[in-house]
């Protein structure tokens, strides 16, 4: 009798043991499918920056070619002119979070420069004018574009980290919440208007 109360609870210790063992290997399962998701994640949001910074770089390059050529049609317009140079330079040294207000800052300032079609009709007839023109339209709609993946990914790590398991294992890795790339205003929202 003593003979199977021990192979009996020799047999439960065992069972437990397993049950552990296996409990053990599930848990490790999740937790590096769980890491390798947010790391998946975290490498989508910052390719996503990466494609918004390229366009951006792309915008700031066209900005002083579109500046020449509304000098020499505006030479009294010297504050609008100036205003667009300075926000471009404060979007290209902007950092981090700071960068999004920068760049709603510099899209405000672009359509001041795209208003002075209306002060110099001359303007329209420019063919170095409509050419850069052309290439800024297409600049924003890749802008937007790149802003919606970007938007999208961070959307996704940001749901996953206030998941509660996976908030657990986010912390672990010190992932915090993104920022969406936002407008500040209403008047922000609307396109930028290069049409003459």
């Amino acid at each position: 009798m003593n003979n199977l109360l021990i192979s009996t609870g020799a047999l439960a210790g065992i069972i437990a043991g397993a049950v552990v063992v296996v409990l053990l290997i599930a848990f490790g399962i999740w937790y590096v499918s769980t890491y390798n998701t947010l790391q998946k994640l975290k490498n989508l949001v910052e390719e996503g920056w990466a494609t918004i910074e390229v366009q951006l770089k792309k915008r700031y390059d066209l900005i002083p070619n579109l500046v020449e050529t509304v000098k020499g049609y505006a030479k009294h317009e010297s504050g609008t002119l100036e205003a667009v140079i300075k926000a471009r330079n404060m979007a290209i040294s902007a950092k981090g979070d700071d960068k999004i207000a920068a760049e709603n800052a510099l899209t405000h300032t672009l359509k001041s420069l795209f208003k002075l079609k209306e002060a110099y009709p001359e303007l329209k007839a420019n063919t170095n004018f409509m050419d850069l023109q052309g290439q800024l339209t297409k600049i924003e709609t890749e802008i937007a574009s790149a802003r919606r993946y970007y938007n999208g990914t961070v959307k996704e790590m940001n749901t996953k980290i206030d998941m509660f398991f996976v908030g657990w294992v986010a912390r672990r890795m010190k992932l915090e919440k993104r920022k969406y790339f936002e407008l500040d205003s209403e008047e922000e929202r609307n396109p930028v208007k290069v049409q003459f």
